[in-house]
């Protein structure tokens, strides 16, 4: 058993990477409540400072605006660190498709480079925001986190199981504690992108029309942010092997079309037309279907508190007026 595991030791100092970002600044929301010590280390490649800003003042809160790929950064980051939430990464699952070394360099290198920092510095504990699309398209749905072969058919997912593989692989030589959550489509306030966003985005240009990549019956499993951070911090305070590897999800779906509806009615608009580009795929490297099976998180004591599309109709209203 590991003897730094995270309910066996007093967490004093929480580094986020990411922390600036959507799922990482409701962990660092979160983790304010704790009063633990909380860095927060962006890049705000993506992130946004609106997002943290209401946390400057507070004398357990601090701010490295760094960059993973600047090793000197994040080893100055790590020192007197108890556990990372690695929140950091590029997480536009497209863009792998026309820039094929983004996401080795912002998700591989850059995860590296903090299990390098975390080695140097005797940081003993990771929680790690992976996905779904590690699995690929895979045969068994839901799916469970034993499901294997994991082949998955997008350089995002690639590089997230490829951190996956570096972080089980650090815990065990360097006696280091992990947990690696592998998440649904995660959706609600402050969210940047993703289909919800591109939907209202396209409605504001053309209110009469909407366009849904593939056919629209891509099927997904959306969860909540709230839930996704009340899954991440529950399972880390109640799960204590070496690697702790879970799937967070919701217990349904809702295809694009369903998800398209739902943002016409929060959008009070009327007699829209649906058109589809064709094909079961929305991109390339597109999952056109995806339930995690969540026994194990359930196993815990954890429960998901919205449905799909409960989810989707929620991050609808609050995007419709803050984007």
């Amino acid at each position: 058993m590991n003897n730094n595991r995270v309910n066996e030791r007093s967490i004093n100092t929480i580094l986020v990477t990411g922390g600036a970002g959507f799922i990482g600044s409701h962990i660092v929301d979160r983790l304010m409540d704790t009063g633990c010590k909380v860095i927060v280390f962006d890049n705000f490649s993506s992130g946004q400072m609106e997002f943290i800003e209401h946390h400057l003042d507070n004398v357990n809160f601090s701010l490295i605006k760094g960059d993973l790929l600047n090793t000197g950064e994040i080893d100055a980051a790590c020192n007197g660190v108890d556990l990372v939430y690695h929140a950091a990464a590029n997480p536009d699952v497209r863009l792998g498709a026309v820039d094929t070394k983004v996401h080795f360099e912002q998700n591989i290198t850059a995860t590296y480079n903090l299990l390098e920092a975390m080695r140097k510095n005797a940081v003993p504990n990771v929680a790690f925001t992976s996905t779904s699309t590690v699995y690929g398209e895979a045969t068994t749905i839901p799916t469970p986190e034993e499901y294997g072969p994991l082949v998955p058919i997008s350089l995002y997912g690639a590089s997230k199981l490829a951190c996956e593989a570096l972080i089980t692989s650090y815990s065990h030589t360097f006696d280091m504690h992990s947990w690696i959550f592998r998440f649904a489509n995660i959706v609600g306030d402050r969210g940047t992108h993703g289909i919800i966003v591109d939907f209202i985005e396209k409605l504001r240009d053309d209110p009469d029309h909407l366009e849904i990549l593939g056919d629209g019956r891509q099927s997904k499993s959306y969860l909540h942010v709230d839930d996704c951070v009340d899954g991440i911090l529950f399972a880390v305070e109640h799960s204590d092997e070496t690697v702790n590897i879970f799937n967070v999800g919701s217990e349904d779906t809702i295809d694009a079309t369903g998800i398209g509806r739902i943002v016409v009615e929060e959008m009070g608009l009327k007699d829209i037309e649906f058109s589809y580009t064709g094909g079961k795929r929305g991109w390339k490297g597109d999952v056109p279907r995806m339930l995690l099976a969540i026994d194990e998180m359930r196993k815990l004591g954890w429960e998901p508190s919205y449905t799909s599309a409960d989810s989707v109709r929620d991050t609808a209203r609050v995007l419709i007026v803050s984007l």
